[in-house]
């Protein structure tokens, strides 16, 4: 299988002051094409840190990261959004949704920045939408949603773009156990029957579980690697 991320002696720190903070202490990490893989450790442990490197939101200090086989560590600023926006698409804890857009009107907005016009636009956002469950949610508005209901918006938002890797920070974590677990699933079937690479960030044992591996951290560095199942 093709290794779509790779990490080598990736390391990153931070100065507060005259310290100087190890967020990620030189690691190495692969995720071939076609995974799901869950980030996990306590607070502090540099999984969020590990996630904005792999999103390219961030740089490493030392190290180096290869995105479909593209060396991205040391882009400009202009190419790293243009990776994002070509191969990533990002869901978070907090669903980040325009509260005076519908459904449908959030989740075009990722191809409105790449130039798609309107009616290809809309078409590709409700196909979006009717692969996460909400086809007769669409013109409902954020308040009008569920948390639940929310998030599904955000991943159908992310898959629009069609992306190769999608990342997902806590994405359960403002959720009832129900509602995320409802979630996970839609997860594991974008992963499955469309071959979408996921890399999440968890605390929690049970949605880590529906993953492929979990990547354990601690104090920034790999502790150890777990199948799944």
């Amino acid at each position: 299988m093709l290794e779509i991320i790779k990490l080598k002696g990736i390391s990153r720190l931070y100065k507060i002051g005259q310290v100087k903070v190890t967020a990620l202490n030189e690691i190495d990490l692969s995720i071939e094409e076609g995974e799901f893989v869950t980030i996990m450790g306590p607070s502090g442990s540099g999984k969020s840190t590990l996630l904005n490197i792999i999103g390219c939101l961030d740089r490493p200090s030392a190290g180096t990261y290869e995105l479909s086989q593209k060396r991205v560590e040391k882009l400009s600023d202009s190419a790293l959004a243009d990776i994002r926006n070509k191969y990533i698409g990002f869901v978070f804890q907090r669903f980040h949704l325009m509260p005076a857009l519908d459904a449908l009107g959030n989740v075009q907005l990722p191809l409105i920045y790449r130039g798609v016009f309107g009616r290809e636009r809309r078409k590709r956002a409700k196909a979006a939408l009717e692969m996460v469950g909400l086809a007769d949610r669409m013109h409902h508005t954020p308040s009008q949603l569920s948390g639940g209901e929310q998030q599904r918006v955000a991943i159908a938002r992310a898959i629009v773009v069609e992306p190769t890797v999608i990342l997902a920070d806590e994405p359960t974590g403002s959720l009832d156990s129900k509602s995320g677990s409802n979630i996970m699933s839609i997860f594991r079937n974008l992963n499955r029957e469309q071959g979408i690479t996921i890399v999440q960030v968890t605390h929690s044992e049970e949605m880590a579980q529906y993953g492929s591996k979990v990547v354990r951290i601690l104090d920034g560095q790999i502790e150890r690697i777990d199948k799944v199942g």
